[in-house]
């Protein structure tokens, strides 16, 4: 008999825990929801995660029998609609979007948090990874490989600059680590917001940039080429980008980095309640409709049990929380 798929198999794995907590606990779960369900999102409407949260909603919602209304609550970096969902209610009513910034990258950046990530907050399931792009300017840069971008920058320390959305951003994180990883010295150079940056690359002010899938996708297939992609930041080459070899196959270790997003609950959210939320989610995931949308762009669809999900957050705040110390980071 053939190996099962991986999703099929974290599928049975979760089928077979969720049997499991049948008893006492399984009749709140056929109980809930019974009310709409209201999804907080800590950043603006018309962003990368409202999109996904729309469109998740409106799957939970057919799965699950009541309305999902989203709740945008932008500011502070993610932290006030975190600060949100950890203040809910925790019936399950309330639950909310949780982000790569917010859940293991603030509480080491900022000085103090109304909300700590790892007491407050209950994970559900991972919705996607986004894995980051190492990036130049297709007509501007000299650099036509990775190797050539390494030996330029080592050969000249503190010469070469790349731009990120903001200083403590992912972008910048990943900056950061390829400058440890590779043993070179580029400069960082934050602007407010990934358009501005991507424009000064483009222009030629800055020599590179890390940038996610789906924004520099315009810019890598365009008619000729605005921006020319030397690795991509994830254990394997993204369907989408073929041709882009991953930094583990240059010889790059470490250089695995994506920003990632889920759902979470307040804590103290009845543990049946969370096993049927992450049975939906992971329901909705399969659908065809939903998994292109997550992958074409670039991205790679998550899933799994609230203890994978869980399991990521704390290794994701371990190792930046280290990086930021280590580099003394700051906010903008």
């Amino acid at each position: 008999m053939s190996a099962l798929p991986h999703f099929t198999r974290r599928a049975f794995v979760l089928g077979a825990t969720l049997a499991a907590t049948a008893g006492p606990l399984s009749a709140l779960a056929q109980d809930y929801p019974s009310k709409p369900i209201t999804l907080i999102v800590p950043y603006a409407a018309g962003g990368s995660s409202d999109t996904r949260a729309r469109q998740l909603g409106e799957k939970l919602a057919a799965l699950l029998g009541k309305a999902v209304v989203v709740d945008n609550k932008p500011g502070g970096n993610g932290n006030i609609g975190t600060d949100a969902i950890a203040r809910a209610t925790p019936d399950g009513h309330t639950i909310g979007i949780g982000n790569l910034a917010p859940l293991a990258v603030n509480k080491t950046l900022f000085p103090k948090l109304s909300y700590d990530p790892q007491r407050d907050l209950v994970p559900v399931a991972l919705i996607e990874k986004g894995p980051l792009l190492l990036v130049v300017s297709a007509d501007k840069s000299p650099h036509k490989s990775l190797k050539d971008l390494i030996a330029a920058s080592k050969a000249s320390p503190g010469k070469l600059s790349y731009a990120s959305a903001g200083s403590g951003g992912s972008f910048h994180l990943a900056g950061e680590t390829f400058n440890i990883v590779t043993g070179t010295d580029a400069a960082h150079i934050p602007y407010r917001g990934g358009g501005p940056a991507a424009n000064d690359l483009l222009g030629g002010t800055v020599d590179y940039m890390f940038e996610m899938a789906p924004a520099a996708m315009g810019y890598l297939k365009s008619s000729p080429p605005r921006m020319r992609a030397l690795a991509v930041a994830h254990d394997k080459r993204l369907a989408s980008l073929p041709d882009v070899p991953t930094f583990a196959e240059l010889g790059i270790q470490d250089m695995v980095i994506s920003n990632w997003f889920g759902v979470v609950a307040p804590k103290g959210t009845p543990p049946a309640i969370v096993a049927r939320l992450n049975q939906a989610i992971n329901q909705a995931l399969q659908a065809p409709d939903l998994a292109r949308r997550i992958t074409d762009p670039g991205n790679v669809i998550g899933g799994g049990t609230p203890e994978d999900f869980a399991a990521l957050i704390a290794s994701e705040a371990q190792r930046w929380g280290q990086l930021i110390k280590a580099r003394g980071i700051r906010p903008d």
